[in-house]
């Protein structure tokens, strides 16, 4: 069967007779991008945008028609010497709710000596308001508030005011984001030209990657915020885009031009090293970056805007990467020649070796090769005992106060109400339809809701009911019992859902009454993400198993791919379990174990980690077969792609590491977790994975590696090199074509 044409070695040679065309067109498109992404804003999702299940559609019910929930906000009162009686505190009382009056920003102001929102200690009370104007904009001009506060805080020694509420708690959020934001550009940037100086050992070298990735990045900005405008992202979108793009953009980078370097030093002139590289990294480089895009796709099944907008802003930046390491990385190589090595740094460097399939394996290679089962099964047990606190874990929407670090007034703030008063952060919200919602009716039902709810124990006072008439809705705040996300909250609301509000607010054949809140939001959220699970998992796997089953014409690498890659996978859930649940180790990453993960922590690390694991494994098994092509007995292929590759996929899976680390030491807790999973399974992946599992399951499996079925003979086959040097094989390490052999037919 005549091999495919080679795209990536097209579009390098392509790039390398045109090297100012590409370069030029690629900062063009950059600086277009930037400018349209910059004319256009970027669109953030809506409150009601997240939700799914029931509270999603309490949530578009209010948005349809209209309403606008001001967003609660809430003042804790707190002496430690004084108590509600006291003049002092009556005093800071009065005073906190004059200054929060005065901004001109509250409304409905609950003065605590008249709602009760006092402690049973008396040490404590809750002034509730809410802010005027539109809800999602709230954070963005709640400052004026918290500034009054922190003066009245001032004029009352011995009283502490601390606020909390949906603006206050995403202004919090927002302001972290920012800030971790701003020091993993200026952390991850360093850190990854540091690792590349060390392995190219020359400045320009280093560089390149580098300034290509970040280019990549900016580039993929300004096409997100494009893409925003029909599917809206979360705030948390620019950080997980710059994580993949630095990521994935140097590691493409570094495949290429490790690979040029070598052909040079094999004594290849620049144009037949570039040729090479771009026929062999290239495609390595292709195939894997569409493995990565269609892996993210798999988020689109999640049912949840937020994964959209995930998978938009990963799948932009990878193809991205991908496109500029294809075309401007050759072009800018043909036209600095050697001049790449340009910036050497004393001590560092680095010369390419010249790897040839009769040389002998390493120390540790040689012993996998030799026993192979033993090095097998010690691998697997290592990763599956790592694996093991999984079977645990626990999912969970993180609130505010659980995803600001524990040392955040904000988050302080939120725990202490919730302490004192259970359910007062977080209420239920009903939102209640009728045809006539000021009839004798719907006013009787509202009053049986609030009667049954409050003497079943479930629901506690105050239990408040706003009425839109024009709109037929009416909108009832209910504080849970518990601490609004535990479990005698979560049975409050099974309750309310399954038996006070059918017995209520549900008698009447055109009634709508759907319950939202963050308990409500975050339950359905979980529920959603369960039941897509399995389709997700599927989906990858599936499409992963085929792409593999494309590249190298064999079931049985593409199947060894798809365990090899769940393995690390589970034992960054098992790492993930132990450090943010049950907390082993959690002050090693400068954090308090949260008691869960969060709740889309488990399907995005899949989804990314069976993308990126990928890198690697194509790059490996694409130089194994590379040279199985050339005659080369399967072990000694084995041996030879890993050894061949031993080193990139090293600096590479250290660059990724480093990067992933970056993000586990900000302060955010999903960042924090998402970086340590990211991080620790890259580095299983880069080493144990690659270095072990791999040749020591090939060298089990032998020529059964290469069986292709004569009924899928058919699937075109792919170049995995070209012009690769003319040596001569030794005679034990060729393969003796034979009848019976379980090969693909070339």
């Amino acid at each position: 069967m005549a091999r495919q044409r080679n795209l990536a070695a097209s579009l390098g040679a392509w790039s390398a007779r045109h090297p100012k065309t590409a370069l030029f067109g690629w900062l063009f498109a950059v600086i277009a991008l930037t400018v349209l992404g910059g004319m256009a804003g970027q669109k953030s999702l809506t409150e009601a945008d997240y939700g799914t299940g029931e509270s999603g559609r309490a949530a578009r019910l209010l948005v349809d028609a209209g309403i606008t929930t001001p967003a609660p906000e809430m003042v804790l009162v707190h002496s430690g010497e004084h108590t509600a009686a006291d003049p002092e505190f009556k005093k800071a009382v009065a005073d906190a709710i004059a200054a929060v009056d005065g901004t001109g920003l509250a409304q409905n102001i609950g003065d605590p000596y008249k709602t009760g929102a006092v402690s049973e200690d008396r040490h404590d009370a809750l002034i509730q308001f809410a802010v005027k104007g539109d809800p999602d904009t709230a954070a963005d001009r709640i400052q004026p508030v918290i500034d009054a506060l922190a003066e009245t805080e001032d004029a009352h020694p011995g009283v502490t005011l601390g606020q909390y509420g949906a603006a206050s708690g995403l202004k919090g959020i927002n302001d972290s984001l920012g800030e971790d934001f701003t020091r993993a550009e200026f952390t991850a940037v360093p850190v990854a030209l540091g690792i590349l100086l060390v392995v190219f050992g020359a400045l320009v070298a280093a560089l390149l990657p580098l300034i290509l990735a970040i280019t990549a990045c900016v580039a993929a900005m300004g096409l997100l915020a494009l893409s925003s405008q029909l599917v809206p992202v979360d705030a948390m979108t620019n950080s997980v885009l710059l994580l993949m793009g630095l990521a994935v953009g140097v590691d493409y980078c570094l495949f290429y031009i490790r690979r040029e370097r070598e052909e040079r030093a094999a004594g290849r002139d620049k144009e037949s090293a570039l040729r090479i590289a771009a026929a062999t990294s290239g495609r390595s480089v292709l195939i894997s970056g569409l493995t990565v895009a269609v892996a993210m796709s798999g988020m689109f099944l999640s049912g949840l805007t937020v994964f959209e907008g995930f998978a938009i802003a990963t799948i932009e930046v990878v193809l991205i990467a991908v496109l500029g390491s294809m075309t401007v990385l050759p072009a800018v190589m043909a036209m600095l020649g050697d001049r790449i090595d340009a910036g050497r740094i004393p001590g560092l460097r680095r010369r390419a070796a010249v790897r040839t399939a009769d040389q002998k394996p390493g120390r540790l290679l040689g012993a996998v090769l030799r026993t192979p089962a033993l090095f097998a099964v010690l691998g697997i047990a290592f990763l599956l005992a790592l694996a093991a606190p999984a079977l645990s874990m626990k999912t969970e929407k993180l609130g505010f106060d659980q995803l600001l670090p524990a040392d955040n007034v904000t988050a302080q703030t939120a725990q202490r109400i919730e302490a004192v008063f259970p359910g007062a952060p977080a209420p239920a919200q009903i939102v209640f339809k009728t045809d006539d919602i000021t009839s004798a009716e719907a006013t009787g039902a509202l009053d049986g809701f609030k009667e049954r709810a409050l003497a079943s124990g479930h629901v506690k006072n105050p239990v408040e009911v706003t009425v839109h008439a024009d709109e037929n809705i009416a909108v009832i705040s209910a504080p849970l019992a518990g601490d609004g996300r535990n479990a005698a909250s979560e049975r409050a609301l099974e309750e309310l859902r399954g038996d006070i509000i059918p017995a209520t607010l549900g008698k009447g054949a055109d009634n709508q009454a759907l319950v939202g809140g963050d308990l409500a939001f975050s339950t359905d959220y979980n529920d959603q993400l369960k039941s897509s699970i399995v389709p997700v998992f599927a989906f990858v796997m599936g499409v992963s198993f085929l792409l593999m089953l494309l590249c190298f014409r064999s079931p049985v690498i593409a199947l060894t791919s798809i365990v090899l890659n769940l393995l690390s996978v589970v034992a960054a859930y098992g790492v993930m379990t132990a450090v943010f649940q049950k907390g082993w180790g959690d002050e090693l990453v400068g954090t308090t174990a949260v008691g869960a993960v969060e709740s889309w922590m488990p399907l995005f690390v899949f989804v990314v980690l069976f993308g990126l694991s990928m890198d690697y494994h194509v790059f490996v098994v694409s130089r194994i077969r590379e040279a199985y092509d050339q005659g080369v007995d399967n072990r000694a292929a084995v041996a030879h792609g890993v050894r061949a590759t031993a080193g990139v996929v090293t600096s590479a899976g250290l660059i990724m590491v480093a990067v992933f680390a970056v993000f586990g030491t900000l302060s955010m807790q999903d960042f924090k977790q998402l970086g340590v999973g990211l991080a620790v399974a890259v580095f299983l992946d880069a080493t144990l994975v690659r270095a072990v599992l791999l040749p020591s399951v090939m060298a089990l499996l032998g020529r059964s590696n290469w069986w292709l079925p004569s009924w899928l003979r058919w699937l075109p086959e792919l170049s995995h090199g070209e012009e690769q040097p003319q040596q001569a094989t030794p005679p034990a390490q060729q393969r003796t074509a034979s009848p019976e052999q379980p090969l693909a037919s070339r």
